[in-house]
């Protein structure tokens, strides 16, 4: 069966030109970045990440990504996917969906690193073409011509795209801020900017995560000063939680260790697969190799920097393990110090919270953003968006990766900035871009699928409602053996979870309420298996509710002989 017409398809016959735009992750939230470009009956991907999952609403679930569900029933037209750069939020969904994309890649070779490694462990690796593209290259797929304009960012190799048709140019931000000393990589091309404005640009796509901030987003050298200074008051252990992925903060720790006589050793598995692929693409070439784990206790207290795993709390993170005392290498003792160089991601405050008061009862200080300046952000506040609109000059902007208030903020400092038209959009808006202006000419249906073990789940679907219920309510599973007939052939096995701490007293009331009404039940009635779990269901739904005030999810295994 055929996907239905799309408004790209419908307009092909009277409008071949027609260049559409269509988020279906990361416009309206912040991360899951998978963003789409139609022209002339062809699609090209720009980035395809992931989220992470919250346990008290996605029980059992790691990562979230978008469901590709549109792309994937035209996949014969996706001519590839474009990766801005290496944050999982704008990768890591490539190893889950590229089965139901099955195109190939382009990326830099920072990114392309990272990528090989996620498509390894995916068993992938054989599979995927991945092309390589040089920072401020020009390149072409199909009918879009396409140049990378290297940004700065907290990761090496941050790149606006440039999408060129002959219906006009797009800038494609990802992700971005403008630092004149990142430490790591090369600074914002201004210059390549103003150029692209020069030539004239249709529209902007635009990152809006800091739209809301004043002024601008500080620079990593500048904070390099601030760790200095702080990691020189304490004479105990010193350790470091920050992003994995934030290549440049590595830098900029292991020189404020230095300078107060410190080796670093890097503790979790991610931040030594950033540090290889760093490496391996000429980057940290300047600092000694990082000390591993198992070689942390030969080294003098006051003569250690250790750069953690889990600044947002996460439970299987090193930072966690340490603060549970369950690390096998690596200890915190009183007078020592945890530094969080990064910022609370929403929905991770709780998290966070319960790792820090954790580390203070051990006797560890705790120091955050709050108490002195430990991190910058990788997104432009509002003064560095000014400077951008300044460079580029669209007709139109269009606000993306935030939340509806950024996105709003972020459409109001562009009309402040002389832009004639903002547009501010939802996952699913089919945003159609000509000179003439843009509209949304269209609702793709959205959603969200989550990596479930070996499968990709609907985050509404019924294996995660069913998860929930039996975290909140509770589950009661009973067995019935009956004969031919109908009658019961021995007394109903019900074992009730998550209700009661003994379930020797409620499991006797459920099976003696049980029996009681399988006995009463017509004969014309006990040949209909449904009817019968029908019933069963809604007799110990009752005890349950009598006995418990709850609601568990009821499963009946009927047996007949």
């Amino acid at each position: 069966m055929n996907a239905p017409l799309s408004p790209i398809e419908k307009d092909a016959a009277h409008d071949p030109d027609a260049l559409y735009f269509l988020p279906l992750g990361g416009s309206g939230e912040i991360g899951m970045n998978l963003n789409l470009y139609g022209y002339r009956g062809q699609w090209l991907m720009l980035d395809c990440g992931v989220t992470f999952g919250e346990e008290e609403h996605q029980p059992g679930v790691d990562v979230i990504m978008p469901d590709p569900a549109f792309i994937v029933e035209r996949r014969d037209q996706l001519l590839g996917i474009v990766a801005t750069h290496a944050h999982e939020d704008h990768i890591g969904a490539i190893p889950y969906l590229w089965p139901k994309l099955q195109c190939p890649i382009w990326a830099t070779p920072f990114t392309a690193s990272l990528l090989r490694s996620k498509l390894i462990e995916a068993r992938l690796i054989d599979k995927v073409r991945i092309n390589i593209v040089p920072m401020s290259g020009r390149f072409s797929i199909g009918p879009f011509d396409l140049e990378l304009v290297t940004l700065t960012h907290s990761i090496p190799e941050p790149n606006a795209v440039v999408i060129r048709t002959p219906v006009g140019s797009v800038l494609h931000t990802g992700d971005w801020k403008l630092d004149p000393e990142p430490l790591v990589g090369d600074p914002t091309d201004e210059t390549r900017l103003r150029e692209i404005g020069d030539e004239g640009v249709l529209a902007i796509v635009c990152d809006s995560t800091n739209a809301l901030k004043p002024g601008t987003s500080r620079s990593e050298g500048e904070l390099q000063q601030s760790l200095s200074e702080l990691i020189g008051r304490y004479d105990g252990r010193v350790a470091v939680a920050c992003f994995a992925s934030n290549v440049a903060r590595l830098h900029t720790i292991a020189e404020a260790a230095r300078a107060h006589g410190r080796d670093v050793a890097l503790v979790g598995r991610s931040l030594w697969r950033m540090d290889k692929a760093a490496r391996e693409n000429g980057y940290l070439t300047d600092l000694p190799p990082f000390l591993a784990e198992d070689e942390i206790g030969y080294i003098p207290r006051d003569k250690l920097v250790l750069i953690c795993t889990g600044s947002q709390g996460e439970p299987r993170a090193a930072l966690a393990r340490i603060a549970r005392e369950d690390h096998p290498n690596v200890t915190l003792e009183e007078g020592d110090v945890v530094i969080f160089s990064s910022r609370i991601i929403p929905g991770n405050e709780k998290s966070i919270g319960r790792l820090q008061n954790t580390l203070v009862r051990l006797g560890i200080e705790v120091v955050t953003e709050e108490d002195h300046f430990v991190h910058v952000s990788g997104h432009p506040a509002r003064d560095e968006l000014v400077r951008m609109y300044q460079m580029i000059r669209p007709r139109i902007a269009v606000p993306v990766h935030g939340e509806a208030r950024h996105l709003a903020a972020h459409a109001d400092l562009a009309a402040e900035c002389q832009v004639p038209e903002s547009l501010i959009i939802e996952n699913g808006d089919m945003i159609r871009l000509d000179p003439r202006g843009a509209a949304v000419v269209d609702e793709v249906p959205t959603g969200r699928i989550a990596s479930d073990g070996k499968s990709l789940i609907p985050i509404g679907g019924a294996v995660l409602q069913q998860r929930r219920r039996i975290g909140t309510e509770g589950s009661v599973v009973a067995t019935l053996v009956l004969d031919r007939q109908g009658w019961l052939v021995a007394p109903p096995q019900v074992t009730p979870l998550g209700l009661t701490e003994s379930n020797a007293e409620p499991a006797g009331k459920m099976r003696d309420a049980l029996a009681e009404a399988l006995e009463g039940l017509p004969g014309q009635m006990r040949q209909d298996d449904n009817g019968i779990r029908d019933v069963a269901r809604r007799v110990l739904r009752r005890v349950v509710n009598e006995r418990f005030g709850k609601r568990p999810l009821i499963e009946i295994q009927l047996v007949r002989l």
